[in-house]
């Protein structure tokens, strides 16, 4: 598995399990399957905009997620 893929996951990962916490702490008990959906479609909607806008802006590795950068090419002069 590459790298940087993994470390974009694992962000976003992180980011879901934060946004549970908090949402699980904020919404007053005792839960009821709605208020399962409503955490769980927040969180999943908070950590997609998380790694849409790190694939927008490319903030892992010097601005490259998913490809290596190329070394320039040497000429024999």
């Amino acid at each position: 598995m590459n790298s940087r893929f993994a470390m974009a996951a694992g962000g976003v990962g992180i980011v879901f399990l934060v946004t549970l916490a908090l949402a699980f702490a904020l919404m007053p008990g005792p839960h009821t399957r709605t208020d399962y959906l409503v955490i769980g479609a927040i969180a999943t909607f908070v950590s997609m905009f998380v790694l849409f806008f790190v694939l927008i802006h490319g903030w892992v590795k010097g601005g490259q997620i998913f490809s290596k950068t190329r070394p320039p090419n040497k000429t024999d002069d």
